[in-house]
């Protein structure tokens, strides 16, 4: 037993709110007194707990006058180890610039929260990953400039080389944010050419001036409606939804995930049938075509006759 599993014991027994005798609490974690004594020190010293005893030292109990405790942090479901994992390794991975001088101190401090799972960092990290898929390597140079634009709130001139129209363009842009998204960088921002708020994939980026004139800033709501309105990464505001019908068998994974926040998911007669809005569907396109003969599109028309476009071209290329 270590000492994460110990101190959940302990803490399960002082948590009846009676009065537990050493003897007990030394039996029930079949330890040597010198053991127990060091895991009640710990709790008492670095994490507040309200552990009373007698003047002997042969009972314990939690002082009922103190507020209710529990265990900082020890144990941590899904959502958290998640957090703190990926946030571990997005600093072991973030490209060096503006930031570094603030990543070691912080992933100390995230390596000592994942040690409180009574495991070493190390074999925390090593055992349970996060594997990093089509990661589009950033120049370390451009990312700090283009990271320090968005915290000074400044306005750059880039130049950009759009992967789909292939030509470069030159643009005065106002950073807004940077956002992580399936494991690459991309900047919103408000681009003068476009008059609009745009996304940019860092790896097409070349900063190329940084103006000490404060960049335009655009509320919240408005970024979180441009990243967050339609499926994927291409973002804007919603222009239809689409109707997919997955097999039984595809079912069995699709209706356990989160496509979109405003997904709409229901059951047919052993098919699953998923609606997400999006504006331009070539992220969703790629999603659906992934799924093979599992999916079906079933509206609109228009993403119905693309996918199936797809797919003969895809045959075309086999027969």
């Amino acid at each position: 037993m270590n000492q994460a599993e110990r101190i959940f014991r302990i803490h399960r027994e002082l948590k009846s709110g009676k009065r537990v005798t050493f003897q007990r609490l030394r039996e029930a974690l079949e330890v040597l007194s010198a053991t127990l004594k060091r895991d009640i020190a710990y709790m008492r010293d670095f994490m507040d707990a309200p552990i009373l005893n007698e003047r002997d030292g042969s009972g314990y109990w939690y002082d009922p006058a103190a507020l209710e405790f529990e265990l900082p942090g020890l144990w941590f479901n899904d959502s958290e180890l998640y957090a703190l994992l990926a946030s571990e390794q997005l600093l072991e991975a973030v490209q060096p610039g503006l930031l570094t001088p603030y990543i070691g101190p912080l992933r100390g401090r995230i390596r000592k929260l994942l040690e409180q799972s009574g495991h070493s960092a190390d074999i925390v990290t090593s055992r349970v990953r996060l594997q990093a898929a089509a990661r589009r390597p950033v120049d370390a140079e451009h990312f700090g400039a283009v990271a320090g634009a968005v915290l000074n709130g400044r306005i750059i001139d880039i130049e950009y080389h759009g992967r789909e129209k292939g030509h470069t363009t030159r643009r005065r842009v106002h950073p807004q944010r940077l956002l992580h998204y399936r494991d690459n960088w991309y900047l919103i921002a408000w681009c003068e050419q476009a008059q609009d708020l745009r996304t940019f994939s860092l790896d097409r980026i070349r900063p190329l001036t940084t103006h000490a004139e404060a960049a335009r800033t655009l509320p919240d709501s408005d970024i979180d409606r441009l990243v967050g309105a339609t499926f994927g990464i291409f973002s804007g505001t919603a222009t239809a939804w689409a109707v997919l019908r997955f097999s039984p068998h595809a079912a069995r994974w699709v209706a356990d995930e989160h496509w979109h926040p405003e997904q709409i998911g229901q059951w047919n007669n052993g098919y699953y049938e998923l609606q997400v809005p999006y504006s331009d569907p070539r992220e969703l396109l790629m999603d659906i075509l992934k799924y093979g003969p599992d999916v079906e599109v079933l509206a609109p028309e228009s993403l119905r006759e693309t996918v199936a476009g797809r797919l003969r071209e895809a045959v075309a290329r086999y027969s």
